[in-house]
């Protein structure tokens, strides 16, 4: 397990000295599980509750592409599919994405976005997503049989 955590934490990259910070992270899971991709922002007040989205594929250079899910910091605005839920405490910045019973074609990338104001100020991260078959056994059940001896 901590091969596994050292490696996400070697994928949570900060780069670009100019511009937008852009983070990142690698969430693996199961077919038919909840998925959540972690986004956090900073609230040390109201004021700085803020609007963002969520989209597929990497960050644009504003908004998001193929959005999914689209909250005003204070409740989802928009959403695409039901399977997508913001189940974190949004006014705290908490703007994590779940998604409910996900399947293979949920891998990929996927892009938070927090609108800051001011010019370049949003806090954007893609998150690569990696979901894989759950493992089904293709043994058939054992019978057991006790020997007998004569």
């Amino acid at each position: 397990a901590s091969t596994c955590t050292h490696w996400a934490q070697q994928l949570h990259l900060s780069f670009f000295s100019t511009g937008p910070t852009v983070s990142g992270s690698l969430v693996k899971g199961k077919v038919g599980q909840n998925i959540t991709v972690p986004c956090f922002y900073s609230v040390r007040r109201e004021q700085d509750i803020t609007s963002m989205c969520w989209g597929r594929g990497k960050c644009p250079a504003s908004k998001c592409y193929q959005t999914i899910i689209w909250t005003d910091g204070w409740k989802v605005t928009q959403r695409s599919n039901s399977r997508y839920i913001l189940k974190g405490n949004l006014v705290t910045g908490d703007v994590s994405l779940t998604i409910v019973n996900a399947v293979e074609a949920d891998s990929g990338t996927y892009c938070c976005r927090v609108e800051i104001s001011g010019l370049f100020n949003d806090q954007i991260s893609n998150h690569n997503v990696v979901v894989e078959k759950a493992r089904i056994s293709t043994a058939s059940p054992h019978t057991y049989t006790s020997e007998k001896t004569s």
